[in-house]
């Protein structure tokens, strides 16, 4: 009778658990490795590299072994490990061979019959956090948008209000003496001075900052004038000097740099718009129907961005008027938004409506096609959610257009400056039809006909680097600080300086 071939395997072999499984029934059985290895003509060597799984074993070795140890060739084939022990010894060296731990300077673990299991347990369970962890910090685009959705929601819960933030700037603006309304550049120095800090204004800052706090020294390093940029140069200041009183420390996950910049946004603007003076002057403003982002922005001084993120924070607890916030690109892509008033923004699977288009209806698009770009830009917007009035302006930051938009619904409207605007905007989004489908008669005549070479965004499938969330290259600032750091005192470094 003849016997048919073994059925190769339907799945990978995978060598580490085909290895434990051979040297299992070898030892049950009471075989030395050379007495296997001269019942298969093979050196003790070869047997060896295959029972700890450093070589995918030809099929011919394993029929051979298998009839040696008298069990069929599935036994040995069999994806399950002999044992518990057997499992974490496969689980050991896959982790080792991984190759995340060589980077941590850690020794690989060479285990024996004299390591009891329970150890052996200890020593893959942490293994296996460092890995989850590990793998969390890299930080994917899909755990960014989860992460970003969930900060979204916690802002609504509490309409854009940090009780918190509003306490700390209070606090940090009497010390200084500050009497309310616009924040002079030399009150936050003073602020800067007030928290222990000396300003450093230099050229060659590292790519990857936007400021360098020296907290063994007592030093914050900002760009100099003729390399900021056209930013507000005391937002720079007051976000690292929020990030130091709030005790920020290198974030860990996504969640925790999104919260962190959240925070330190906030308190800066609630320092440049304190909440006190703003909510007097929005009340007034209120009370004579005349609500304008473009007054706030001129009674403080701050960029209109600001202005508009500073109206969010203080509308709804203290106005009782719900809101919507966006700040959009050229092409429709939101970067920011924010809305406790019912609007319906686009949003993914995950709900994270950051890097969503908005319907070229909306005023936050509409607002870039305006010829009058000096005046602000008003427009009514029928959406599947109900009427929005919204307004809109445009600015350059980052080398890149974008639009600012802040919106009411319209039973609110009557409290705004702007409000007679005859604009009238009709979206049917998410309806397909309504903006994103191509016109019949465009689409009959180039569809097929044309190629567009897109403008993909760099971030597209770049995740952040594990050894730092923040993006920051740790390398060059430590170099720069090097190149910096004043001269050691002598008897040994000097200056204590503004630490955590």
């Amino acid at each position: 009778m003849t016997t048919a071939p073994p059925t190769p395997p339907t799945r990978p072999v995978d060598p580490l658990t085909i290895g434990r499984r051979v040297r299992h029934l070898r030892t049950a059985r009471g075989m030395t490795l050379e007495a296997l290895a001269a019942s298969v003509g093979r050196a003790p060597s070869q047997i060896s590299v295959l029972e700890n799984g450093k070589r995918e074993p030809r099929l011919s070795l394993l029929q051979s072994v298998a009839a040696a140890l008298g069990a069929p060739l599935s036994e040995l084939l069999d994806a399950a490990p002999p044992s518990r022990r057997d499992s974490l010894e496969i689980a050991l060296e896959r982790h080792q061979r991984a190759g995340v731990f060589e980077p941590l300077g850690l020794p690989p673990v060479r285990v024996g019959r004299s390591l009891p299991t329970d150890a052996l347990e200890l020593i893959v369970g942490l293994q296996e956090e460092i890995l989850r962890l590990h793998e969390e910090r890299a930080a994917t685009p899909e755990e960014a948008r989860r992460a970003n959705a969930e900060l979204r929601r916690t802002m609504r819960e509490q309409d854009n209000h940090f009780p918190e933030m509003e306490e700390h700037a209070r606090r940090i603006l009497a010390a200084i003496g500050h009497p309310g309304g616009p924040l002079s550049q030399r009150a936050a120095a003073d602020i800067a001075a007030h928290l222990g800090f000396s300003l450093h204004y230099v050229t060659d800052l590292p790519h990857s900052t936007r400021s360098v706090t020296d907290l063994a020294h007592g030093r914050i390093y900002l760009p100099h004038q003729r390399t900021a940029g056209s930013g507000d140069p005391r937002s720079l200041l007051l976000q690292a000097l929020s990030s130091h009183v709030l005790g920020h420390s290198e974030p860990t996950s996504y969640s925790d740099l999104l919260r962190q910049r959240v925070e330190s946004n906030y308190l800066s603007a609630a320092m440049m718009v304190p909440e006190d003076s703003a909510v007097d002057f929005l009340t007034r403003a209120k009370a004579a129907r005349a609500l304008s982002i473009e007054d706030l922005r001129d009674a403080f001084a701050v960029p209109y961005e600001t202005a508009a993120h500073r109206f969010t924070n203080l509308a709804t607890r203290h106005l009782d008027v719900p809101v919507h916030f966006m700040k959009v690109d050229r092409a429709g892509t939101i970067h920011k938004a924010y809305e406790n008033d019912g609007v319906r923004f686009p949003a993914d699977a995950l709900g994270a409506v950051e890097g969503q288009p908005v319907c070229r209806r909306w005023t936050a698009r509409v607002v870039f096609d305006i010829p009058d770009q000096l005046s602000p830009y008003y427009q009514y917007t029928d959406t599947v959610s109900g009427t929005f009035w919204c307004t809109a302006r445009t600015q350059t930051s980052g080398g890149q257009e974008h639009s600012v938009a802040v919106g009411v619904p319209y039973a609110h409207v009557r409290w705004f400056r702007g409000r007679e605007t005859p604009e009238r905007g009709s979206s049917r989004c998410p309806d397909p039809t309504c903006c994103r489908t191509p016109p019949a008669r465009a689409a009959s005549r180039w569809q097929g006909r044309s190629w567009a070479n897109a403008r993909t965004p760099a971030s597209l499938l770049a995740t952040l680097p594990a050894d730092s969330c923040a993006g920051v290259d740790s390398t060059a600032v430590y170099q720069f600080l090097d190149a910096h750091a004043p001269a050691p005192a002598r008897g040994g470094e000097g200056g204590g300086g503004a630490g955590r």
